[in-house]
């Protein structure tokens, strides 16, 4: 937790990315050759959340080990309540749970104080506990569900700000999570400038496509276009 790297993202960016869906953004860095990028088991806690856009602050778990993962340890340095404080507001909290369904990682105490601390989203492999308590701070949450055990019951906690991996997915601190209702999606921060480039373009092709299919056309050379219909939608564009 020595090199922090800059969590700070900048207004348009969040601007470009927050009118992007997270099925565009795979579909754009697919064609730069990065298929693995969407957080399993990542699921949006409520309907309506709305689209979030943040820098990924990183925390980690390990299995449990009965010496360490004890109540106790909910107080020493090195603890989720001390990376809570740690998080600088808009970010977005990614937690490597190792996908562990039956140990809640946060509670309803912790997600309040990520919620006043002005903490953009948490999202996890895992699940959360206390879920009426969890919904009722308004903190925006993706995971896999909720359970009533404790973290302790299944995880160690033991680093933040650290590469992690969260459903399947290699995040370093500094990353971009874009979540929608599809889940979340990373992009790594060496992509960013490539993404805010071309994720409204594939954006506005596809819903030229749209206005085409709702008119009838057929799917073949339409979607991916073929050259007529590229110039058809150059023209459109102008």
């Amino acid at each position: 937790m020595t090199d922090k790297p800059n969590l700070d993202l900048d207004a348009k960016a969040i601007e470009v990315l927050s009118r992007v869906t997270t099925a565009t953004l795979t579909t754009v860095l697919l064609k730069k050759g990065l298929r693995n990028l969407w957080m399993r088991g990542a699921r949006p806690i409520r309907t309506g959340q709305p689209r979030l856009v943040g820098r990924a602050f990183t925390l980690r778990f390990v299995p449990a080990r009965e010496d360490l993962a004890t109540p106790e340890s909910w107080s020493a340095p090195i603890s989720t309540r001390a990376a809570i404080e740690d998080m600088p507001a808009g970010c977005i909290a990614v937690v490597d749970s190792m996908g562990v369904q039956d140990a809640g990682i946060f509670g309803d105490i912790l997600c309040a104080r990520m919620a006043r601390r002005g903490i953009a989203a948490l999202v996890t492999d895992g699940v959360v506990r206390d879920l009426h308590g969890v919904l009722g701070t308004g903190l925006n949450v993706w995971c896999s569900g909720a359970a009533a055990p404790a973290s302790v019951a299944g995880l160690t906690f033991v680093d933040w700000q650290r590469p992690i991996g969260c459903g399947g997915v290699a995040v370093f601190p500094g990353d971009v999570v874009v979540c929608d209702d599809d889940g979340a999606v990373l992009i790594p921060a060496a992509m960013l400038d490539h993404v805010l480039e071309h994720a409204p373009e594939q954006e506005r092709l596809e819903g030229w496509i749209m206005e085409e299919v709702n008119k009838g056309a057929a799917l073949p050379g339409l979607y991916p276009p073929n050259a007529e219909n590229k110039a058809r939608y150059e023209a459109w564009k102008k």
